[in-house]
């Protein structure tokens, strides 16, 4: 899920003064993204990178910042960079900090709500075909889930660009978040949820606001998502995107699971739990029915590179789909951001671009396109909930300011990053959305 993903970041919630309360803690556990420091005794790789072309990237320096992450604290990070057809991509630190096994650069990872911009290029090729419309009610096409007149008030746009008002359904899966315990996440290693039940905690949730009346993240809003796309298309949304969306790409690494475990090479996913899981725990085995249709994709970075040029330049939809899909609101206290359909625009110190976050127990990942496919960056890490609820919420982690400096680098170039950032950082949607859900 969101997963937010912590990372290059201003701290989510920095400017309330409640932040350092329990509930607030709580909200950051849930927001399935964050570190922890890595053991003194852990073995530290040189950096692995794979330059294909280089005429227009700064090798040398993307080797750097990277490898900066890891010294700033994250276990392992691996990374692809593109501009037009020149390519990089590196990885530092471990991928298991008991062996020491490293990192490398094409290892499969979680994605979590990076899955969210699958779902809706799915919803949207329905768009096309006139078998969903955007502005029509949910009820039209689920009858019943969402009850009562708010059914008849909440349309598809509103599930995709996160207006609906419905609450998010973590803290209901998993409840001891709320007092920042670990004990749900274990219970539920190997539970499976169905959708319907990850409504019904949702709409268990207090609203968080008016149907179409203001941007609040929410889980529930995907799963809604993913049974209309099932209720429309006739077969499972896994099942529809996988064909439609996944192979239309041209991914070779990027599939749902069908076992709590990842097929093939992958790095160990540790959860920190802002200091509650110490050691980290390792979460890579998991069953992600949780996650469904809005956060339980494993893929490469070059593959999100992929996808995100496929879609950006119109191989996925056709141009009326693809500006309704970047059409945005405001997300509230995050300068520079705004959420259209599945994915969001992020302004850096170059431009304008395009991308989402994800976050799961253990694996973050951030994907960021320019607008015409060009300058892309995708990156994984695996530690999760590193910071300290009671730190400074004026001063960055150093694992996040690092992983700022790699990605404004990665975009914009090696000036950019050694000019000074602190207008550009980027704050992952899931920590964010899921301290508001716990504050609710």
């Amino acid at each position: 899920m969101p997963l937010p993903i912590p990372a290059l970041l201003r701290r989510p919630g920095r400017h309330r003064a409640g932040w350092r309360s329990a509930g607030a803690a709580v909200a950051l556990a849930l927001a399935l993204t964050a570190t922890a420091a890595p053991p003194a005794s852990a073995a530290t790789p040189a950096p692995a990178s794979h330059n294909l072309v280089t005429k227009n990237l700064d090798r040398k320096g993307l080797d750097r910042s990277l490898a900066a992450v890891h010294s700033a604290g994250m276990y392992g990070v691996y990374a692809a960079v593109r501009d037009g057809e020149d390519e990089w991509r590196g990885a530092a630190g471990l991928a298991d900090v008991d062996t020491g096994r490293p990192v490398r650069s094409q290892l499969e990872h979680r994605i979590g709500s990076i899955t969210k911009t699958f779902t809706a290029v799915g919803i949207l090729q329905q768009v096309a075909r006139d078998r969903i419309a955007l502005d029509a009610p949910v009820a039209r096409y689920l009858p019943g889930v969402v009850p009562g007149d708010l059914g008849r008030q909440i349309t598809v746009r509103m599930l995709l660009n996160h207006t609906s008002g419905i609450g998010d359904y973590i803290p209901g899966a998993f409840p001891s978040l709320r007092r920042l315990d670990p004990q749900s996440l274990d219970d539920n290693r190997f539970r499976h949820f169905s959708p319907l039940e990850l409504v019904r905690y949702g709409l268990a949730e207090p609203r968080t606001g008016a149907p179409g009346a203001v941007f609040s993240y929410s889980n529930t809003n995907y799963v809604l998502a993913g049974l209309i796309l099932t209720k429309v298309t006739g077969q499972d949304a896994e099942k529809y995107l996988t064909r439609h969306v996944i192979r239309a790409a041209g991914l070779r690494h990027t599939y749902f699971p069908r076992s709590p475990y990842i097929k093939g090479p992958h790095a160990k996913m540790y959860e920190a739990l802002y200091g509650r899981i110490d050691p980290p725990r390792d979460y890579s085995v998991y069953d992600m029915s949780w996650a469904w249709a809005l956060g339980s994709l494993v893929s490469t970075t070059a593959d999100l590179n992929q996808f995100y040029r496929a879609l950006l330049t119109g191989e996925l939809l056709a141009p009326a789909e693809l500006r309704e899909m970047q059409t945005t609101v405001p997300v509230p206290g995050i300068p520079g951001r705004y959420y259209g359909l599945g994915l969001y625009t992020q302004d850096m110190p170059c431009g304008r671009f395009w991308g989402h976050d994800g976050g799961v127990f253990g694996a973050g990942t951030y994907a960021l396109t320019s607008p015409d496919g060009r300058r892309q960056v995708s990156l994984g890490i695996n530690l999760m909930k590193y910071q300290r609820p009671d730190a400074d919420p004026s001063r960055p982690h150093p694992i996040d300011a690092a992983l700022n400096t790699h990605i404004i680098q990665a975009l914009c170039g090696k000036a950019a990053a050694g000019a000074g950032t602190a207008g550009a950082l980027l704050s992952p949607m899931e920590t964010a959305s899921l301290a508001a859900a716990v504050r609710h």
